[in-house]
């Protein structure tokens, strides 16, 4: 039964990441003006600190973000006779192509493009949670 619910978690986690992108982009670029308003109500103006790229960078590690925790949920939910090596990288070759799959599907999407840096980026996501588990193992 644990094992079912961890595998629920990985589609429900590629449901709202789906969801996220099916946005479009006027309602996205709201919810990252939004993050910059919360960090300005605790005395953190990314605006003055980073000008025009605020909303950018906000996006981009939002994408980190959301593929790192795909990637954990991913490790998690494979199953424990596949080695840890082979663990590591089954995990981040799946979340590489949800990342392809998800930028495919924002072409059709209002305002949305699809692009190699965020896929890239998504991707990282996914090894920053490679390197964590590998040296959590050691």
């Amino acid at each position: 039964m644990r094992k079912y619910f961890k595998i629920i978690l990985v589609f429900v986690w590629m449901a709202i990441i789906f969801i996220f992108s099916n946005q479009p982009a006027v309602v996205s670029d709201e919810k990252s003006r939004l993050v910059i308003r919360v960090f300005q109500f605790l005395g953190l103006n990314l605006d003055s600190i980073l000008g025009e790229l605020a909303n950018f960078i906000i996006r981009k590690i939002a994408h980190f973000l959301e593929y790192l925790i795909l990637y954990l949920l991913l490790f998690n939910a494979l199953s424990k006779g596949i080695s840890l090596k082979k663990k590591l990288i089954l995990a981040l070759f799946i979340v590489f192509l949800y990342a392809c799959t998800d930028e495919f599907h924002q072409l059709f999407v209002s305002g949305r493009t699809g692009r190699i840096r965020d896929v890239i980026i998504d991707t990282f996501g996914g090894g920053a949670g490679a390197l964590i588990l590998y040296f959590k193992s050691k």
